[in-house]
């Protein structure tokens, strides 16, 4: 087979790959999202519990960057502890090795049966958790079937004499190898992946073992650097957790570099085999890392902090929500569309901030205090501010003349923004009420009504994205899926209002103590989910998707 022929196999077997892992990750984050949250902060009791939290988030995600992202931003919003988040990350990095571990077995069996009950599951059922369980199902098929692919695209390199002599020159210069496997990961953004490939080359002799080390030692560190990169534009609070993980995974690469250098430990006698042996390897590191590193968490917590201070406090007057640069162009006003289009970013801003708010309910409902309570209802000032502006704003546009398209556009666009001013106020005025009712009564949920209510969360949290796409795409087919999110929405508020009643008759305490903050929770989130879904209805009017009443024709009966 021609070289070109096989660099671009092994680039779709690649690419097959890492949308794989994606598949995994992103249908274990969509079915359970609110578990995760919930697994999350009972991780924060502990460093030790923390590690282990940390480790079993990662092999449900099959990634410790997944993880990385969520700690950030429970950390950027004062939820939680930089020194938690770093126990966190170690024992993630722990969780991912294993996931090598068990996808580097002989599953080629598995693939047949995986792609055919993943496609069941994702493309016949119209549940939203079974079709995301179908496609983490899917995903692992994939991943088991790209690593077959990149093997059979492998193979005719072995009696070519570049990469034998590719192989030798890194098995001599291990600092090469440990760039590359750095560069390699960080590109493709999955530590995951690259070391899979990496045991597979080993696995199929292209690359000796004196070569593979060094690659997935630097491979390690491209997957802190991942996190690293993502989070560069957070607060000082979130970034300190992955450069404090990146600096225990530097030290420890290079450490173990150096001993490879100095000496040859036995790695061919960790497995039969080369692959075997260099997954064991993987995972021996990372377990050592992280026994290694726990009992430092606290130094390199108060490092992190001298390498990332606090941003000086601003006066209110700076505050960029107080102070912010409006998306409102009045130089276009007498331009309806260029107007139309203006408002339209400055409503997607005030979405967007109206995200912030809800973002973090669950958390301060559980464990905030007054001064994390305050800062986010501070927010909604901001939110009614934009809502003011956007209002007048269209007001004083519709005085010149429009199209009837134009002038409908813009009565939509202001009916939202009532509606996303509404949403900010009951995040402010009820769920953030509550929350302070809880920690001053120190109540606590019942363990299923506190899943049910995480779940109900999750769910408003995506249907705010997937309203804002509606805003700015007009898309019908997403139109239509924001109103079936929202017939989900009404049955899972029902659910979880039954299950609570049954829990009141069996006298749990928890239940009884938390029972009329649960159904006031549940009754808001569904309150501010519907108030999204209003962007949807005049789309569907328009496509003829939607019936101008619920109720039954009594003339056709």
């Amino acid at each position: 087979m021609h070289l070109s022929a096989v660099l671009l196999h092994l680039a779709g077997a690649t690419m097959l790959l890492l949308f794989a892992v994606h598949l995994v990750r992103s249908g274990m984050e969509n079915a359970y999202g609110g578990a995760l949250r919930s697994m999350l902060g009972a991780a924060r009791q502990g460093h030790g519990k923390a590690a282990a939290g940390g480790t079993a988030m990662a092999i449900l995600l099959q990634s410790s960057t997944a993880v990385a992202m969520l700690a950030c931003g429970f950390a950027a919003n004062g939820i939680l502890a930089v020194s938690t988040g770093l126990a966190l990350l170690l024992g993630a990095d722990l969780g991912s090795a294993l996931v090598v571990r068990v996808l580097s077995f002989d599953l080629s069996w598995l693939v047949p049966v995986c792609l055919f009950v993943g496609g069941v599951l994702h493309l016949k059922f119209s549940g939203r958790r079974t079709r995301e369980i179908g496609r983490m199902v899917l995903g692992v098929g994939f991943v088991l079937l790209s690593l077959r692919l990149i093997g059979n695209a492998t193979e005719p390199l072995r009696d070519g004499a570049m990469l034998p002599s590719l192989s030798g020159y890194l098995a001599e210069d291990y600092m090469t190898a440990f760039l590359i496997g750095a560069l390699f990961t960080w590109l493709v953004h999955s530590s995951v992946a690259a070391i899979l490939m990496v045991a597979t080359f080993a696995g199929q002799g292209l690359v000796p073992l004196e070569a593979a080390v060094p690659l997935v030692l630097g491979a390690n560190l491209g997957g802190g650097l991942i996190a690293f990169w993502l989070t560069r534009g957070m607060p000082p609070t979130a970034q300190r957790i992955p450069v404090g993980n990146l600096i225990f995974r530097a030290i420890a690469a290079f450490a173990a570099l150096a001993i490879m250098e100095t000496t040859t430990p036995p790695v061919a006698a960790l497995g039969n085999r080369p692959a075997e042996a260099l997954v064991n390897f993987h995972v021996l590191f990372n377990a050592a890392l992280v026994l290694a590193s726990l009992p430092f968490v606290s130094a390199m917590t108060r490092l992190t902090r001298r390498l990332l201070p606090d941003a000086e406090a601003k006066p209110a007057s700076e505050d960029p929500l107080q102070n912010r640069v409006t998306a409102l162009d009045r130089s276009v006003i007498n331009t309806p569309r260029l107007a139309l289009a203006s408002a339209t970013r400055e409503l997607l801003r005030m979405g967007e901030l109206v995200e912030v708010m809800v973002r973090p309910v669950m958390d301060l409902l559980r464990t905030g205090e007054r001064p994390d309570i305050a800062r986010v209802r501070d927010i909604d000032s901001a939110v009614n501010q934009a809502h003011t502006d956007i209002k007048l704003y269209l007001a004083e546009m519709n005085r010149d003349p429009m199209t009837a398209e134009e002038a409908s556009r813009s009565i939509e666009l202001t009916d939202f923004a009532i509606n996303l001013e509404h949403a900010g106020d009951i995040v402010a005025k009820s769920l953030l009420d509550l929350a302070e009712e809880r920690a001053d009564r120190n109540y606590r949920f019942s363990s299923e009504g506190w899943s049910e209510l995480l779940e109900l969360h999750a769910q408003v949290v995506e249907n705010i994205h997937l309203a804002l796409n509606v805003l700015i795409s007009q898309d019908p087919p997403s139109a239509r899926q924001l109103v079936l999110e929202k017939e989900r929405m009404r049955e899972m508020a029902r659910d979880t209002h039954d299950r609570h009643l049954r829990r009141l008759q069996s006298g749990m305490p928890e239940s009884i103590q938390t029972s009329g903050m649960h159904i006031e929770v549940a009754r808001g989130l569904k309150e501010i989910n519907s108030l999204l879904v209003t962007i949807a209805y005049p789309i569907l009017t328009r496509s003829g998707d939607l019936l101008n009443s619920r109720l039954v024709n009594t003339n056709h009966r």
